[in-house]
C-alpha cells in the first residue's frame, strides 16, 4: 500500500512537474513579442530619423523631419501594440475570417462580401489627395517595417494570438486603412436593424400602437406610414410568421439595436469659460473590447503637434487637439440607409423589376476560404439599388414577402469615398471655419463633429445626406419597393444642407445624439436618434452654471444620475409609495414595502455602490416586459431594453396607450397601478434568486460590471481569465457616464457598451487637457499596458493630454530611434 501512495505521489509531482514546464515554455513563447520600446533601428522607408517617446503611460509621441515619417512612425507604433488587432480588423473588412477561424466567421465573411467593402476600399485609394495618399503610403510601410522586424527577429510572430492561428500575415495596403474605415461605418449604422423592426412591428399591431412602442423623438409629429404588406401588394398572411430572430455569429460587426454608435460632446465659448479659453469635452461610445478600439498618440507634423485618438490601421486621429484647436465626434444618427424591396421576373429570377421594367442583376463568384474545409463560393449580386442581400442576413427572410428580395441603398458603399482625406485634413486644420471645411468630402461613417478654436466653438454634422423625393412611400423609416422611382435616391444633397451650429448666442454648443434639428422630409436628418434621455441631464448642468472650467466638464461627463428614474419612478409608483398595511418580514408585501422606501428616497444616481439602481433597473425591466409580452408575443425579445417614452405614454395614457396594461388574455381588465405592482414582484423574485440576502446589501456595480472582451480568446475557458478585463462600473442606460446595458442573457445589466476614449481639452492651458482609454495601450496580455489605463478610467481619472516634449521624456517608458536604412 505504502509503494502505490509513493508511486501516486510521483507521478502527481511529475504531471505538476510538466504542467510548470509546459506554462514557462508558453509564457517564454508569448513574451517573446512584447516590444521593446527602447531601441534603435535602421530601417528602410523614411528619409530622415524619426523618434517615438513613449510617456510613462505607454503613449507614444512620434517625432520627425516630414509628416511622411512621422505617419510612418505612427504605423510602427500601432504595430507594435495593436498587430492582431488590426490583422482581425482588416480580415473582417476583406471577408476573409473563416481563412482563420473556419465555419463560424462564415456568415461574418458573407455579409462583408456581399457589402464588397474591400473592393470599394481599394477603388477609394485613387480618389484621395495627395496628402492622404502620401499619409497612407507612409503609414502602411512604417506597419511592414516593423512585420519585418518580426519575421527577421523571430519576435513571437508579433502578437501571442498569432500561436493559436498561425496563418500568414501579408504587408500592409493603403487600402487596407481604408477599409477600417469603411468597416468603422458598418459598426455604427443603425437604420437598416430600426427599419427592418418597424416593418415587424407594423404587421402585429396597429397604428396607433405602433407609435407607442416606436415613439418619435418628441417634436414635429409625421404622418402614418402605409400598411407594410399592402405597400408590397402581399397579403398579410404571406408575412405572418414572426419567428424569433437568430443569434448573431462570431466577430458580427453591425450592431444590434440600442448597440450602434452613441457619444457625447459639448464645447463652451471663452464667455462660459472661468479661464477666458474655449473648452471641449468627448467621450465616444463603442462596444467594450480588449485592448479598447482607441490608441492613444501625438504626432509632431508640419502643421504643428497633435495629440489624442487614433484607431489601429488608419493614419488618421479622428479626436483630439493641436494648441489652437480641438475637435469631438459624436454618431449623428443622420439616415443614410434605405431597403427595398426587389420583385423578382417570375419568369427570369436573375432580373428585378425597376421603373423601365426587368432589368438583369449585376453577377460576381466570390470565393471564400474556410479552414479545414472545401470553400465556399458566394454568387454576388447588384440591382440599381445596392447589394442585393439574402434573407439570412440580418433575417431578412422574416420580411421579404416570396418573388422578391431585399437589397441594400448606402452612402458608405461608394467608390468615391475621401473620407480619409477629409479626417487628415481634420487634424490639420488651425480654426473652427478650417475644420468645418475639412468634413465636405467626408462620406461615411457619419459623424457630428464639436469644434473649439482659442475664441469659437461650432457643432457640424459631416457625411453624405442622401436626396431623396418627397414623395417617398415610407420615407426611409421601413422597406420600400425598389422598382418605384419615388422610392429610389436621386444623388445626395450638398454639403451646406448638413446641420451647422457656429458661434451659439448661448456660448455652448453639444450633442448627446440626442435630435439636432426637425426639418420636414425630404430634408430632414434622420426620423431615429439615439437618446432622449441623457440631453435632458446634460442642458441641466449646462445652464446651472454661468461659467465652466475644465472640472465641471469632468464632473458632467463622469455624471451618473438617471432622468429616466427620475421621470419614470413617481409615474410607475405613484399609487404604491408608501400604501398597504404593515407586513411581516419574509412576506411578499413587505419587501415590496422595502424596496418602494428605497427608491422614494432615492436621488436617481446611478452609483455603482448602491443598491437601488439594482431595484429600480429590475423592476422597469420587468414592467415592460409585462406590458409588451402578450401584444407583441416572441417579437418582444426585440426590445430588450426599457424604452422611456413608451413607459412615460402608458402611464400618462398619452393617445391611449394606457391600454398597454390590460391583459389581452385574461378577463379581469387591469390597470397600470396592477401591472406596476405585479411588476415590482417579479423584479423583487428575480433579484431573490439571483441575488438573494437583504436588498439594502445589494450593489449595482456587482451586476452593471463591464467585461472588456478579447473578440477571439474573451470564451475560452482559462484563457478568458488572462485575456478579459473586468470591472464594476457606475452609470447606466441613460446616464451621462452611459453604460449600455446588454439587455439579454443571464444577466441583462452587464455593462456592454460605453464611452472608450474619454478627453477634456483646456484651451486657457491647453497642456493641462486631459484623456484616457477603458483598457490599456497595449494589446499584448502579458504587458503591463494592457490594461493600466483602465483601472484610471474606471475610477474617473484620466492621464495629461500635453504636448509638451520635456514631459513626454521625464517618465519615459522607452525612446525607439528609426534610422533610415542606407
Amino acid at each position: 500500500m505504502g509503494k502505490v501512495v509513493l508511486w501516486m505521489i510521483r507521478i502527481v509531482a511529475g504531471l505538476l512537474v510538466l504542467a510548470g514546464v509546459a506554462m514557462t515554455l508558453v509564457y517564454y513563447l508569448a513574451a517573446q513579442s512584447l516590444p521593446d520600446y527602447s531601441v534603435t533601428r535602421k530601417t528602410a522607408g523614411i528619409t530622415a530619423p524619426v523618434e517615438i517617446v513613449r510617456n510613462n503611460a505607454n503613449i507614444p509621441h512620434i517625432f520627425g523631419q516630414n509628416d511622411a515619417d512621422v505617419f510612418f512612425g505612427l504605423g510602427y507604433a500601432h504595430a507594435q501594440d495593436r498587430l492582431w488587432q488590426m490583422m482581425v480588423m482588416r480580415r473582417t473588412a476583406q471577408g476573409r475570417l473563416s481563412e482563420m477561424f473556419g465555419r463560424r466567421t462564415l456568415q461574418v465573411d458573407e455579409l462583408m462580401r456581399r457589402l464588397d467593402l474591400y473592393t470599394l476600399a481599394k477603388a477609394a485609394v485613387e480618389v484621395q489627395d495627395e496628402e492622404a495618399k502620401s499619409a497612407l503610403k507612409a503609414y502602411s510601410s512604417g506597419v511592414n517595417a516593423y512585420l519585418s522586424r518580426v519575421n527577421s527577429e523571430a519576435l513571437g510572430r508579433g502578437a501571442p494570438e498569432f500561436f493559436l492561428f498561425s496563418n500568414d500575415v501579408s504587408p500592409w495596403q493603403p487600402a487596407d486603412s481604408i477599409a477600417i474605415l469603411k468597416l468603422m461605418g458598418v459598426q455604427l449604422a443603425g437604420h437598416l436593424e430600426e427599419e427592418l423592426l418597424r416593418a415587424r412591428v407594423t404587421l402585429a399591431l396597429p397604428e396607433d400602437r405602433v407609435k407607442d412602442i416606436l415613439p418619435d423623438i418628441p417634436g414635429t409629429g409625421v404622418a402614418a406610414l402605409p400598411d407594410y404588406a399592402a405597400l408590397l401588394g402581399v397579403s398579410k398572411t404571406q408575412l405572418a410568421n414572426l419567428p424569433a430572430r437568430q443569434d448573431r455569429p462570431d466577430l458580427w460587426p453591425a450592431p444590434r439595436r440600442g448597440l450602434a454608435g452613441a457619444s457625447n460632446a459639448w464645447a463652451a465659448a471663452p464667455k462660459r469659460s472661468a479661464a477666458g479659453g474655449t473648452l471641449l469635452a468627448n467621450d465616444p461610445h463603442l462596444g467594450f473590447t480588449a485592448p479598447a478600439i482607441w490608441y492613444l498618440a501625438r504626432l509632431e507634423l508640419s502643421t504643428g503637434g497633435v495629440i489624442g485618438g487614433t484607431i489601429p490601421g488608419m493614419p488618421a486621429m479622428m479626436v483630439g487637439r493641436s494648441d489652437t484647436f480641438g475637435w469631438g465626434v459624436t454618431s449623428s444618427y443622420l439616415d443614410d440607409q434605405d431597403l427595398h424591396v426587389e420583385k423578382l421576373n417570375p419568369d427570369n429570377p436573375t432580373e428585378v423589376q425597376t421603373p423601365d421594367g426587368f432589368k438583369p442583376l449585376t453577377h460576381r463568384g466570390s470565393i471564400v476560404q474556410i479552414k479545414d474545409e472545401a470553400p465556399v463560393t458566394f454568387d454576388l449580386q447588384w440591382s440599381e439599388n445596392g447589394p442585393v442581400l439574402p434573407g439570412h442576413l440580418f433575417d431578412l427572410g422574416i420580411i421579404t414577402p416570396p418573388g422578391h428580395a431585399m437589397s441594400l441603398n448606402w452612402t458608405l458603399l461608394t467608390r468615391e469615398d475621401r473620407s480619409m482625406s477629409a479626417a487628415i485634413r481634420l487634424m490639420r486644420a488651425k480654426t473652427v471655419m478650417e475644420g468645418i471645411a475639412a468634413g465636405a468630402d467626408y462620406v461615411a461613417p457619419s459623424l457630428t463633429l464639436t469644434l473649439a478654436d482659442r475664441e469659437n466653438v461650432a457643432m457640424k454634422v459631416i457625411g453624405a445626406m442622401p436626396r431623396r423625393d418627397a414623395q417617398h412611400q415610407t420615407r426611409g423609416r421601413i422597406p420600400s419597393p425598389g422598382w418605384v422611382a419615388e422610392n429610389r435616391w436621386q444623388g445626395v444633397l450638398s454639403y451646406s444642407a448638413n446641420p451647422e451650429f457656429v458661434q451659439p448666442t448661448g456660448g455652448i454648443v453639444g450633442n448627446t445624439n440626442n435630435k439636432l434639428v426637425d426639418r420636414p422630409f425630404p430634408n430632414h436628418m434622420s426620423y431615429e436618434w439615439g437618446d432622449s434621455q441623457r440631453v435632458q441631464r446634460w442642458s441641466r448642468l449646462m445652464q446651472a452654471r454661468e461659467v465652466h472650467t475644465r472640472d465641471s466638464f469632468i464632473e458632467a461627463q463622469l455624471d451618473s444620475v438617471s432622468v429616466t428614474a427620475r421621470t419614470l419612478l413617481p409615474l410607475v409608483g405613484a399609487d404604491l409609495w408608501f400604501t398597504g398595511e404593515a407586513a411581516p418580514d419574509g412576506t411578499p408585501e413587505r419587501a415590496r414595502q422595502r424596496a418602494l422606501e428605497l427608491l422614494a428616497n432615492w436621488n436617481g444616481e446611478m452609483n455603482e455602490h448602491m443598491p437601488e439602481p439594482l431595484i429600480y433597473s429590475t423592476w422597469l425591466r420587468a414592467l415592460q416586459n409585462r406590458l409588451i409580452r402578450d401584444e407583441l408575443g416572441p417579437l418582444a425579445n426585440e426590445f430588450p431594453h426599457v424604452e422611456p417614452i413608451f413607459i412615460e405614454r402608458v402611464f400618462r395614457d398619452v393617445e391611449g396607450a394606457g391600454v398597454w396594461c390590460d391583459v389581452i388574455q385574461s378577463a379581469p381588465e387591469e390597470t397600470c397601478t396592477d401591472i406596476a405592482r405585479i411588476a415590482l414582484d417579479d423584479a423583487l423574485l428575480w433579484l431573490d434568486e439571483n441575488a438573494g440576502g437583504e436588498q439594502e446589501s445589494l450593489r449595482w456595480g456587482d451586476y452593471h460590471e463591464v467585461t472588456h472582451k478579447h473578440p477571439v480568446l474573451g470564451d475560452v475557458p482559462f484563457l478568458k481569465w488572462f485575456v478579459n478585463i473586468r470591472q464594476s462600473t457606475s452609470g447606466g442606460d441613460n446616464t451621462l457616464l452611459r453604460g449600455r446595458t446588454a439587455g439579454t442573457g443571464k444577466n441583462p445589466y452587464r455593462n456592454v457598451h460605453g464611452a472608450g476614449f474619454r478627453g477634456v481639452y483646456d484651451f486657457a492651458d491647453p497642456n493641462s487637457s486631459l484623456f484616457v482609454i477603458s483598457t490599456g495601450q497595449s494589446g499584448h496580455p502579458l504587458s503591463r499596458h494592457y490594461d493600466d489605463l483602465g483601472e484610471l478610467w474606471r475610477r474617473g481619472e484620466y492621464t495629461p493630454m500635453s504636448l509638451d516634449p520635456a514631459l513626454a521624456r521625464a517618465a519615459s517608458v522607452g525612446v525607439t530611434q528609426l534610422i533610415p536604412k542606407n
